[in-house]
């Protein structure tokens, strides 16, 4: 059963009580993300992240380790371009810790110049490990060409120069401003009564009222067609993508079937034609993603340099075919049934079910039963992926390279542009 409730500090919750479960996962969701910062301040958001672990006034980051560690709770969090997730998940007995140890660290963290000097390092260090690897910086060079000159297309863990820039004040700042109840989701799922987390959140609320989600500048809609990042890897890492629908577009639904369709399972055409038919990449893969105002679709694979331009041909071929002839009533149900069957198999888990609660009532504004959101899979047709695979192809599109390429390389990929 989904409970929902805006509470008086004006954090909105929402619970789900799992009969058979035996744990509880509780997520503190924030609505700001890396695009919510000033270019100065880029990856403000992941830095808070990490402070936040460092501790409270009353609580040190060894103590709150080792309360987690004493009753076998994952404690953990990430950041996005829109927003920033708290977890934790642990026995159901152990719910008022859970309690305790988050609102602590969300109302009242100690945000030190001290801790920040500690960690500021592992956030550099976690900036070279991603620069170390180069399908993600074709992925970041990707998003860069989809959304130039937009805080989308900037890297959420930002910048050597301004990571080191940042000082306590600005971090406590952001924190004031953003870390606000208005701004914010609880979400809880598995074995709970929701009066009693309803009541135990308001009896630990101790931070400022008010707040309200941050103010947003939608992206052009233009693009940086190509981007070549020359490295002397192994491999060449490509990524082509395409400007897509933002998460309200009713359009998601077949947007969700044909990215299944294109290269998000075994049985898709692109990974049957290039690593199954063809034996020319080990990994292939679709993504679709949605934000507030935008989305793309987008294509990577990792392959031998001189297969990079066949890849690129087969993955052009397929793409034109969706455009002009859509998808097969076999590929329409075999989709259907592996987006039915992920949507239900994530229910047996108290963290999966936490985080459709956070996300759709942060992002959505609405909790969608499992049910309601397979119906709405269900109701998709052929034409309306069709249609949808023909307005994706019909756009502009972007192509990031990262390997051993050449000048003399460059007007080859210019012609997979179109």
């Amino acid at each position: 059963m989904i409970e929902t409730e805006a509470l008086a500090s004006g954090v909105r919750l929402a619970t789900e009580r799992m009969g058979e479960a035996r744990s509880v996962c509780i997520g503190f969701w924030v609505g700001t993300g890396g695009r919510d910062e000033p270019p100065a301040q880029a990856g403000a958001s992941h830095v808070l992240e990490h402070l936040l672990f460092k501790g409270t006034e009353e609580r040190s980051a060894s103590a709150i380790a080792e309360s987690v560690d004493e009753v076998g709770g994952d404690f953990n969090a990430y950041t996005t371009k829109e927003y920033t997730s708290f977890y934790i998940r642990l026995l159901a007995e152990d719910l008022p810790l859970g309690l305790d140890i988050l609102s602590d660290i969300m109302w009242r963290p100690a945000l030190r110049q001290s801790d920040l000097d500690a960690e500021r390092q592992v956030i550099l260090d976690e900036i070279l490990m991603h620069a170390d690897e180069p399908g993600d910086e074709a992925a970041e060079q990707s998003s860069a060409l989809l959304f130039p000159g937009h805080p989308l297309g900037r890297e959420v863990i930002g910048s050597r120069e301004s990571v080191e820039a940042m000082d306590a004040g600005c971090i406590s700042a952001f924190f004031a401003r953003h870390y606000r109840p208005g701004n914010m989701v609880v979400a809880v799922a598995g074995a709970l009564d929701h009066r009693e987390v309803a009541d135990g959140l308001e009896s630990r609320f101790a931070g400022r009222r008010g707040g309200s989600a941050p103010e947003r500048r939608p992206p052009e809609p233009l693009v940086e067609p190509l981007g070549v990042t020359t490295r002397p890897t192994e491999q060449a890492h490509l990524v082509l993508a395409y400007r897509s629908t933002d998460r309200f577009d009713p359009a998601r639904y077949p947007l969700a079937v044909l990215n299944h369709v294109l290269g998000g399972g075994l049985s898709s055409r692109l990974f049957q034609e290039i690593r199954e038919r063809r034996g020319l990449a080990y990994s292939i893969w679709s993504e679709r993603i949605a934000y507030q105002d935008a989305g793309s679709i987008s294509v990577g694979v990792g392959t031998a340099p001189s297969n990079a331009f066949e890849v690129l041909s087969i993955v052009d071929d397929e793409l034109e075919r969706l455009g002009s002839d859509g998808i097969t009533e076999r590929e329409l149900t075999i989709a259907k049934g592996n987006l039915r069957a992920e949507a239900f198999l994530a229910c047996e888990d108290s963290g999966a079910r936490m985080s459709r609660l956070g996300g759709g009532l942060l992002l959505h504004r609405e909790v969608v039963s499992v049910e309601e959101a397979v119906a709405r899979v269900e109701a998709v047709m052929l034409d309306d992926v069709r249609s949808v695979a023909s307005d994706l192809v019909g756009g502009p599109r972007t192509l990031s390279v990262v390997g051993p390429f050449s000048e003399s390389d460059f007007d080859r990929l210019v012609l997979h542009l179109g």
